[in-house]
């Protein structure tokens, strides 16, 4: 009787035999991790670096903080002008293939305790290193800063105040996570633009070292009010939480605005200064006009109201105008015109005098408008064939020298009723240059049994009749 074939689960020698196996490629596997796992394709490159200090076999690769790689083998080289650097051999993944030429390789620390890894920041170049080829020492920018470089540059003095701002720090950072977290990714931007702003500070022509002595100083003088300080950043976190609400873009745009701004300023309120006085004179001695013009704003108000519509009109205005702009210029251009000027300029002159002796006739007395509405009051009967002229037949009174018949003097008296005395007025006072303020003709008074040739005694005063156009009525 053949014996039946046994599983592999039934015998322990082969289990041990497979567990122990399974064990040692988990050993291998983890101890070989760092250097890449077995059979896997890798990208090799090589990088000159000025120093790989406390940088060893199997540290990390970065891009853009994930590991792309490992170190695989880091070997001195020595330049043509006898430095020694560091050729770190790396071991990346086919993902980053090709890496770009301007990449840039940094050597960091990962930690407080001296660990590092080889950070490569990726160019934008379309040319990428081929297999096996090595970047230039001129790529490990910028220099790396050990820790140890950065905490001997403060004295003991220094860093047990450090110590005790950190303390303060972290009691007042308690319980703020989200905010740093905001406040850090808000930093970003900042740091960017604040390279060139510590590039200055760092010229020794800023005197900064100067500058930290005389802030030490100031720092003991206020230690006493610092319970003050404490209150005024607790009233400034109230202020800055009302800001934060208007902060975009109102104040961000405020902000940006600023330099361009202050340079603009600069550059041109020099050149103001001659206007800005002009100003101040203009303006001063202005001010007995808008003084006066308070009493007139409502007019002027009114003025404005109504006015606008017709500037608004008064465009298509200008446009037809222009026709006669362009006339009365070729007619200011003849130079016959210019004749024309001087001749009613010189009559002007030579006229002057005439119309001022007239013109209060009217403007005082009204006296030529009232001669024409009389005039055509004259001739308004009428009928088909034609107007007529309306009189009255006034009776002169009988005497000696009556004014009704040829006399050898002005007539003085006498007659039936005594009456026969002449008045007469040919050059009346109108209010002319020279003459009594006065209108007379018209207004004369009538002096009985007295004979009065010329202007009567006394002033008639400047009342006439008043006329009014059917417009006003």
């Amino acid at each position: 009787m053949r014996r039946g074939s046994q599983s592999i689960a039934a015998n322990p020698v082969l289990i041990g035999a497979a567990t122990t196996l399974v064990v040692l490629v988990a050993v291998f596997l983890a101890y070989n991790a760092n250097n890449g796992l077995p059979f896997v394709p890798t990208y090799q490159l090589t990088a000159d670096v000025p120093s790989a200090a406390n940088l060893v076999k199997g540290n990390e690769v970065r891009i853009g903080g994930t590991r792309v790689g490992v170190v695989d083998k880091i070997t001195p080289k020595r330049l043509a002008d006898g430095r020694v650097i560091a050729q770190l051999h790396m071991k990346l993944e086919t993902t980053v293939k090709p890496l770009p030429k301007d990449s840039t390789i940094l050597i960091r620390q990962k930690s407080a305790l001296g660990l590092k890894y080889v950070q490569v920041t990726k160019g934008k170049s379309s040319q990428g290193w081929a297999e096996g080829a090595t970047i230039p020492l001129k790529q490990a920018t910028p220099a790396p800063v050990e820790f140890d470089e950065f905490l001997s540059t403060f004295d003991e003095k220094t860093r047990h105040a450090a110590q005790q701002q950190l303390n303060g720090l972290g009691t007042g950072f308690a319980g703020r996570g989200q905010d740093l977290n905001r406040a850090i990714q808000s930093l970003n931007p900042l740091l960017a633009n604040l390279a060139p702003a510590m590039a200055n500070l760092a010229d020794d022509r800023t005197r900064l070292a100067r500058f930290s002595e005389a802030l030490g100083r100031t720092s003991a003088i206020v230690a006493p009010v610092a319970d003050q300080q404490a209150q005024l950043f607790a009233n400034l976190d109230t202020t800055f939480t009302a800001f934060a609400a208007i902060a975009r873009p109102y104040l961000q745009d405020s902000i940006s605005g600023g330099p361009p701004a202050l340079q603009t300023a600069i550059d041109e309120l020099p050149k103001q200064r001659p206007f800005l006085a002009n100003s101040e004179a203009f303006f001063h001695d202005l001010r007995p006009g808008v003084k006066a013009l308070s009493g007139a704003a409502a007019d002027l108000a009114d003025a404005f109201t109504v006015g606008e519509p017709a500037l608004k009109e008064s465009v298509t205005f200008n446009k037809r105008l222009k026709p006669v702009f362009d006339s009365l210029e070729r007619f200011a251009d003849d130079p016959l015109v210019k004749l024309g000027v001087d001749d009613l300029t010189q009559t002007a002159k030579i006229a002057n005098p005439l119309f001022a002796a007239i013109a209060p006739g009217q403007t005082v007395c009204n006296y030529w408008t009232l001669l024409f509405r009389n005039a055509a009051s004259l001739l308004s009967e009428g009928d088909t064939v034609g107007t007529g002229q309306r009189f009255m037949i006034v009776a002169t009174p009988q005497g000696p020298n009556n004014e009704g018949s040829p006399s050898s003097g002005p007539a003085n008296g006498g007659g039936a009723k005594n009456d026969n005395f002449l008045h007469a007025n040919p050059y009346p006072n109108t209010a002319a240059p020279g003459q009594t303020q006065e209108c007379e003709a018209g207004n004369e008074s009538y002096a009985a049994g007295k004979q009065v040739i010329g202007n009567v005694p006394g002033n008639q005063g400047e009342n006439t009749q008043k006329t009014t156009t059917s417009a006003s009525r």
